[in-house]
């Protein structure tokens, strides 16, 4: 089995793709007016609104802008200048500045406009850095 994508769902498609285009710096690829992704070497991220929860039985199935329990992670090439990059971007929304954490990586932690948590981070200890030698690039 691999991982292939996480799906968020939000009411407000069009300022969530919007926050992560600004975030990746770059277009999400939009597969549908109401449906759009970012396909990285590890994982795509996808973006739905409401509506797409139709063919799955309906809106009941997930609920918009409710998640407290999982955190979206991105190993970029250096923290702190996307950080600085995205300054404006979180203003509001910062959780935590860049920090090195104990298991290695320095970690930027912010919430999306929809209140999802998001982590990006980079490796900056011997074993952080080795951890991820082996998978795709940033």
């Amino acid at each position: 089995m691999n991982f292939t994508s996480i799906r968020l769902i939000t009411a407000d498609f069009e300022r969530l793709v919007g926050f992560y285009e600004q975030l990746f710096g770059q277009p999400l690829t939009r597969l549908a007016p109401v449906f759009a992704e970012l396909r990285t070497a590890g994982a795509t991220l996808a973006i739905g609104h409401t509506s797409t929860l139709a063919p799955f039985g309906g809106e009941q199935v997930a609920t918009a802008a409710a998640n407290r329990s999982v955190i979206l992670e991105f190993r970029v090439a250096d923290v702190d200048a996307a950080y600085q990059r995205l300054a404006d971007v979180l203003s509001g929304a910062l959780v935590q500045a860049p920090t090195t954490m104990p298991w290695g990586n320095r970690s930027l932690l912010f919430r999306d406009p929809d209140g999802n948590l998001v982590n990006l981070f980079t490796p900056v200890t011997a074993a952080a850095i080795e951890k991820f030698a082996s998978t795709a690039s940033e």
